[in-house]
């Protein structure tokens, strides 16, 4: 019976643990691994690298959509919600956009995003504005690996 007592015991505390964790994954923060070259030199600066950089996403931005031009954002593809992009807001509901040889106003709800790597970027060039309620969260630091960790600077 003190045996069966102490897995009990164990199996509601790692329960508990684990609820906890995925509300706080779930609602204020999460780290998310960069795949690709499309940030780059921001993230994953060398192509040939083995080990991916990792990020930690701050949620809270979500509650009023509180962004800046810069902020580094991951967000579901518009044309398939199960893949998930990384690229820097460059602009804003109510912006003007220079591509190409035209010119785009950023529609309300939405935002423009290009990956810093233009050569190798899917981005707002591609398939338009971003609906804001698409965004998963805001990039604030690299947390891995060890000699990459560091808050993330915007350019804007």
């Amino acid at each position: 019976m003190g045996t069966h007592n102490i897995l009990w015991n164990l199996t509601k505390k790692c329960f508990t643990a684990g609820l906890i964790g995925l509300t706080v994954s779930d609602r204020y923060f999460s780290v998310v691994p960069v795949r690709g070259t499309s940030m780059s030199p921001t993230f994953n600066p060398r192509a040939n690298s083995l080990t991916d950089d990792y990020v930690l996403l701050e949620k809270l931005c979500l509650e009023k959509y509180k962004f800046s031009s810069g902020d580094i954002v991951v967000f579901r593809s518009p044309s398939n919600y199960r893949e998930k992009h990384i690229k820097r807001i460059v602009g804003l509901p109510g912006d003007w956009i220079g591509i190409s040889h035209d010119v785009v106003k950023v529609p309300q709800g939405h935002c423009w995003v290009e990956g810093d790597n233009s050569a190798s970027s899917m981005d707002s060039r591609s398939f338009g504005p971003i609906p804001l309620g698409l965004i998963q969260g805001r990039v604030t630091h690299i947390v891995w690996p060890p000699q990459r960790i560091s808050k993330i600077k915007r350019l804007y």
